[in-house]
């Protein structure tokens, strides 16, 4: 008797309980999969109905499940762009995949975000395209923190140019009888800027407060005895950096020339720096020395006042020096 293969009879073999069981849990794991994950996957039609949610989704945009699907994606897509996803069906219908799209969404209340967006069709057992799968990842802080990056990148080559530049001028405008001395002075002038670069790391690069300039560069001569021989006084003040290097390089050169040949250069000086704010916004400093050696006024202009003369003037500010016998008076003005 003829077997049913060799009848040609072929019986349809029966899949194994077992391995719909492993089907079922393949399919279960790939959905806790999606919906646990930390980033947006979505799905949608070719018509762009959303057809599928996950938890991530509702927890960016603020939309549930149920109220997002079955509505058009354009939900979570400002007007003004409305037109890209035009161009994503048109592409998806294509067969094309778009990776690492970084378009701007619309939560539910309102605000914008910014995703890097994953889209690839999705077919049909036939191979017939169907819809689209979206993955999305909020990177909204990452181009914050990237454009804060470029801005701080952009801010330091201005600082940095400008820095040079202000080296350049102090080492043109520095003379002196020797070698030595003129690196000693030179020295000092740039040592000026940079301690009032470490204000500027403290405040973020949004400038210095005069009182704090002042002390850093009047620190050796507020330390001498218990008297106070500097009295300083005025209303808070910050000055934006250019202003504030500026002020830094003309109290250490003031300071200098008192403790060479003024205020400073005996036991009885005394110096007061006051400074006040203008209803025009600018800032106007004045230095007295008192109690030095009697002074008189200089035949010619001397390195440090061109140096004082030369740091402020470029600021759109002015310098006025008063050469009175009982001592130096200088009143600088420069806009905040």
């Amino acid at each position: 008797m003829a077997t049913k293969e060799q009848s040609g009879l072929q019986r349809e073999p029966l899949v194994s309980e077992p391995a719909l069981e492993r089907a079922e849990r393949l399919a279960n794991l790939l959905a806790s999969i999606v919906e646990n994950s930390d980033d947006v996957i979505v799905s949608k039609n070719l018509d762009g109905i959303i057809t599928s949610w996950n938890r991530a989704a509702e927890r960016i945009f603020g939309y549930s499940a149920a109220e997002a699907i079955g509505q058009p994606i354009t939900l979570v897509i400002p007007e003004d762009r409305q037109s890209e996803e035009r161009e994503i069906l048109t592409r998806i219908r294509r067969g094309e995949r778009i990776d690492h799209f970084e378009p701007v969404r619309r939560r539910k209340d309102g605000s914008s975000i910014v995703v890097s967006l994953t889209i690839s069709p999705v077919k049909d057992a036939h191979g017939n395209i169907i819809g689209a799968s979206k993955i999305a990842r909020d990177i909204t802080e990452h181009k914050r923190a990237q454009e804060q990056i470029s801005v701080l990148a952009r801010e330091a080559e201005h600082r940095s140019k400008n820095i040079l530049a202000n080296v350049q001028a102090i080492i043109n405008l520095s003379q002196s009888d020797t070698c030595e001395r003129l690196k000693e002075v030179i020295s000092g002038r740039i040592q000026a800027m940079a301690n009032v670069h470490s204000l500027f790391v403290e405040a973020r690069w949004t400038g210095a407060e005069v009182s704090a300039i002042a002390k850093q560069e009047l620190a050796p001569y507020l330390q001498e005895g218990h008297d106070k021989r500097i009295v300083m006084g005025g209303v808070q003040t910050v000055l934006e950096p250019t202003a504030a290097q500026a002020i830094a390089v003309v109290l250490h050169e003031l300071a200098t020339n008192a403790a060479k040949y003024g205020a400073l250069s005996n036991a009885k000086g005394r110096i007061a720096l006051t400074w006040l704010r203008t209803e025009d916004g600018q800032v106007i400093l004045r230095w007295t020395e008192l109690g030095g050696p009697k002074v008189n006024a200089p035949e010619r202009k001397g390195f440090g006042s061109r140096l004082i003369e030369g740091t402020i003037r470029p600021l759109g500010g002015k310098v006025l020096f008063d050469w009175r016998a009982e001592g130096l008076v200088c009143e600088i003005a420069v806009p905040t």
